[in-house]
Formats: C-alpha cells, structure tokens, sequence
C-alpha cells in the first residue's frame, strides 16, 4: 500500500464472533511502531484500513483490552467494509 504521508499511530484488532464479546486490540503503536503493525500486515496480507482518528482513540487503551463502547460504530463500518473486501476475494477466485 502506497503511502503519502508516514503512519503515526495504528492499531490491530480482532474479532472473533462467539469468543469475543467486543474486537479485541492485538497491538498498538506510535511512530516507528505504528509503521512495523502496518507493514507486518501487509506482509500476511491484513486488511488495513486507515482511520487516523480511531486509531488515535485506539491507542488510548491497551492490548488485550476489548474496543471501548464509544468507538463500536466506527469499529463496525471498518469490520464491515473488510467483510465486504474478503466477499469480492471470494467471489473473484471463485470460493
């Protein structure tokens, strides 16, 4: 993923219906931090989804710690739009 400007926060997240009560934080990080998670990820071919501001919000917690009940809804239209990503994967491939 090309990029203009540096990553400065990021963060991982999982979700895992029916084990988890909300997405969970895998990792979180600043600077040259944030920049090892983005391309960690794009290295196993992780979706990445950039949202600075939630990211922002992210990185004001912990790893390990479920996503705070205030960011759910920006959380969600993330979860949606790689669900929506992993669909056309399947359906291109033909899975």
């Amino acid at each position: 993923m090309d990029r203009q400007e540096p990553v400065t926060e990021a963060a991982a997240l999982r979700y895992l219906p029916g084990q988890d009560d909300a997405p969970v934080i895998l990792a979180l990080g600043r600077g040259e931090t944030a920049a090892r998670i983005v391309e960690r990820a794009e290295e196993y071919d992780i979706p990445i989804v950039e949202d600075a501001e939630t990211a922002g919000v992210l990185n004001r917690f912990g790893v390990g710690d479920c996503i705070p009940p205030e960011i759910y809804a920006a959380v969600a239209k993330i979860l949606a739009f790689i669900s929506r990503m992993d669909e056309e994967f399947a359906n291109r491939v033909g899975l």
